[in-house]
């Protein structure tokens, strides 16, 4: 008897190993996915502009990596004593313009150098609306709050997002031959849509991924994270509190089904290697200074150095140097 009807995941086009360099763009299941990629050491860089939602303002932030023409002060507004980009998630607000551009270009430049050489881009779309800034038509990555009356809002056709999508794919790989693309819908419904307006919005999204994977399936992958939240997980017990976010449980439970879908052998292999070394690092004995805990030093010790032998492109060489110091 099944409780549950489980979501098939097709053999993907290629694979992401620990060899790669990674980079997520795009709304809350890029922050999820890409701070576990992070914990795991993975080289990854998440949201170099902070959370988007909508594929416009994911389209822009690739085109400014791509030509990282540095922010000012010009592209900023003052808004309750606080300095915000409507380009930009408020994280990187600041109470001085200097600061924020500061913040924002520093990114720009790491990011920007680190897109041209990722092989692997998962970009995550939230919601097919958007909205754009009544003075000039600008569409807006965040609306900080701002009054409804500063925006039009509207609902990007399929057409709308493949369209602009196939121009910056091209580009994208103009720009870095060797970069491979995941997409992603997120796993939250935009309920202040209503529910047949947050269904619409999915849908726009799902087949304008599906059209641009179709289009170039040896070099974009589709991973069925939507999917999987609302089938393999239609149980309100795996969502959070306000009913509308995963809960961390399925967040984890994706996450090891992206695992299952494209990691390799050997990146499986290290990666539970690692999490093995990296969860007795974070052991915090009652006497460090017993024999036992010397002991459980060395043991973590040999494995540390037995995964550098096997995985030497693997660098925890800032790992093994502190626990040689436990030793001392």
């Amino acid at each position: 008897m099944l409780f549950t009807t489980p979501v098939s995941i097709p053999s993907q086009p290629f694979d992401v190993s620990y060899r790669d360099v990674l980079m997520l763009i795009g709304s809350c299941f890029a922050e999820e996915v890409g701070n576990k990629l992070f914990d795991a050491k993975f080289v990854v860089d998440v949201n170099p502009a902070g959370t988007l939602y909508n594929p416009a303002s994911v389209a822009t932030l690739l085109r400014r990596l791509m030509q990282p023409l540095p922010f000012t002060s010009d592209e900023l507004f003052e808004h309750e004593g606080v300095y915000h980009s409507f380009a930009h998630h408020s994280r990187f607000s600041a109470f001085s313009s200097g600061e924020a551009i500061e913040v924002m270009n520093n990114r720009l430049q790491t990011s920007s150098a680190h897109l041209q050489r990722a092989t692997r881009l998962l970009i995550t779309w939230g919601s097919a609306f958007v909205y754009r800034l009544k003075s000039t038509g600008q569409t807006v990555s965040n609306c900080h709050k701002l009054p409804d009356a500063f925006f039009v809002r509207e609902q990007l056709s399929v057409d709308a997002i493949v369209d602009d999508w196939e121009y910056l794919i091209k580009d994208l790989w103009a720009l870095n031959p060797a970069l491979k693309l995941v997409f992603t819908i997120s796993l939250i419904r935009h309920w202040k849509d209503g529910a047949h307006g947050n269904q619409l919005s999915k849908s726009t999204l799902l087949l304008a991924a599906d059209r641009l994977q179709q289009a170039y399936p040896d070099r974009i992958a589709y991973f069925p994270a939507y999917e999987l939240m609302m089938d393999e997980l239609r149980d309100y017990r795996f969502y959070a509190s306000d009913m509308l976010h995963p809960s961390p449980t399925a967040v984890d439970y994706i996450w090891e089904r992206f695992q299952g879908a494209f990691f390799t052998p050997d990146t499986r292999t290290l990666f539970t290697a690692w999490q093995e070394v990296q969860k007795a690092m974070q052991h915090r004995p009652s006497h460090p200074e017993s024999d036992a805990y010397r002991r459980f030093i060395v043991q973590t010790l040999l494995k540390a150095e037995d995964i550098c032998k096997k995985f030497p492109y693997f660098d925890i060489e800032k790992e093994i140097s502190r626990l040689k110091l436990n030793l001392e």
